[in-house]
């Protein structure tokens, strides 16, 4: 027979007496100090019907687990060693006690509601249905979190930050198992979308293609769910980005041209084309790809966006600065030499003073192929700029920049005895040495 606990009849005056209102709140509950606390942990944390069921009983042998009583403990605001105590109520000897006058009234009154024209019943219900584990303050941590994560990625690199990105996604999956109003449904399936699209780009970054399609196609389908375009149209191209340095050129365009056809004039198409359609019809030799970068920088007039270099993960429109980046890895595939050293300069001195190391070597790198590619190739400069590149990079070497090093020895081949392409490949070799550089080449190779 269940034995009647503090916790018992505090869930019965709370109306908790069935799994589906308690978990909803017990879930809340766990969210909140999890945040309190600094605990992530605790925001996962759930009950399931069994173990409902023994706790409402008061069938323990053992207090629950600490977590478990931490969570119960804030809930309740009672000590847990209260709480599945045995309480005593007086209301049962009153009973006893009673009149029979008054017995003889309540016998007299009038029947009671049927249970659906119950208002405290009513009342309930309608706290279940809009009942929430994640508050606006979780939603906020959850949204700042991603916005500090893509403000250091230039800085701090793919290796250092996937851990928090990974507890971010892990979270608000967690929170979307549990319950909320359509609202903040929303928000957590847009917050889940782009924390997988942060790893997404980061698995490209790392050398893992396979990983980087997984993550974008969960951002995309999350994203598209709540009909969430930005986020959609910035999966798509980080999807693009992943099968470009993947070698499947053809594939990027493709993925990038049926994005841009969706929202030709949404500025996150200034992305597809010049990051994703450029460059990927660059690689295949198409003389369509300057026609990508012309629409594209025509968009970005469009929108107004920043001259200066944009963080290459941001979720922000691209920066002007940024497409003609782009640009520039698109004509040195198209070897269009000249356009290559015109739009470098023209760019030299807000990628220089950018925060991007990365974006600093990837523009030397494409430099010094484009001074290769000359009628009368500038081999010393070409080389200096190579090792610049490298040392930039330091040891937080990205895909990008390993593909376009190897790319740059390779082309220098035919000047394999000049000193200067000796000194490079010996540079390269030491730099391509690093675990995470090994990691790169075997996942293009």
């Amino acid at each position: 027979m269940p034995r009647t606990t503090l916790l018992r009849q505090l869930l019965q005056q709370r109306h908790l007496t069935t799994h589906e209102a308690f978990a909803a709140q017990y879930e809340r509950a766990a969210a909140r100090l999890a945040e309190l606390d600094r605990d992530p942990r605790l925001a996962s944390l759930q009950v399931s019907p069994r173990q409902f069921d023994r706790w409402y009983g008061g069938e323990l042998l053992t207090l629950p687990r600490p977590d478990a009583c931490r969570v119960l403990e804030h809930m309740l605001g009672r000590a847990v060693s209260e709480l599945f105590s045995t309480a005593y109520d007086g209301d049962s000897a009153h009973d006893r006690d009673e009149e029979p006058s008054t017995r003889q009234q309540a016998t007299n009154a009038p029947p009671s509601r049927e249970d659906d024209e119950n208002p405290l019943d009513i009342v309930a219900r309608t706290r279940q249905l809009t009942a929430s584990n994640a508050d606006d303050a979780t939603l906020a941590f959850l949204d700042s979190s991603l916005e500090g994560i893509a403000s250091r990625y230039e800085r701090d690199g793919p290796y250092a930050l996937r851990p928090q990105a990974r507890q971010v996604r892990q979270l608000a999956h967690t929170l979307l198992d549990g319950r909320q109003p359509p609202r903040v449904r929303r928000e957590l399936f847009r917050l889940a979308a782009r924390a997988s699209g942060l790893l997404g780009y980061m698995a490209v970054n790392t050398g893992d293609f396979a990983l980087s399609e997984a993550y974008c196609t969960e951002a995309r389908d999350l994203s598209h769910e709540i009909g969430d375009l930005d986020t959609d149209l910035w999966a798509c191209g980080t999807l693009s980005f992943s099968l470009y340095y993947a070698g499947r050129y053809d594939e990027a365009d493709a993925c990038a041209a049926a994005a841009v056809e969706r929202a030709p004039r949404h500025a996150q198409s200034i992305r597809l084309l010049a990051n994703g359609r450029a460059r990927a019809l660059g690689k295949a030799g198409d003389r369509r790809a300057v026609e990508a970068i012309g629409q594209a920088l025509r968009l970005s007039d469009l929108h107004e966006v920043p001259v200066r270099l944009t963080s290459c993960i941001s979720f922000e429109p691209y920066g002007r600065a940024r497409t003609l980046a782009n640009a520039v890895t698109s004509h040195v595939a198209l070897r269009n030499t000249a356009q290559v050293l015109r739009d470098a300069e023209h760019i030299d001195d807000l990628v220089e003073h950018s925060a991007s190391s990365w974006s600093r070597s990837l523009v030397r790198l494409d430099v010094a192929t484009a001074l290769l590619q000359q009628r009368t190739p500038d081999i010393e400069q070409a080389m200096a700029l190579g090792r610049e590149a490298l040392r930039l990079c330091g040891e937080t070497p990205i895909s990008s920049v390993y593909q376009r090093s190897r790319d740059l020895h390779d082309q220098a081949g035919p000047w394999r005895d000049h000193p200067a392409v000796r000194d490079y490949g010996e540079e390269f070799r030491t730099w391509s040495s690093q675990p995470a550089a090994l990691a790169m080449a075997s996942s293009a190779s």
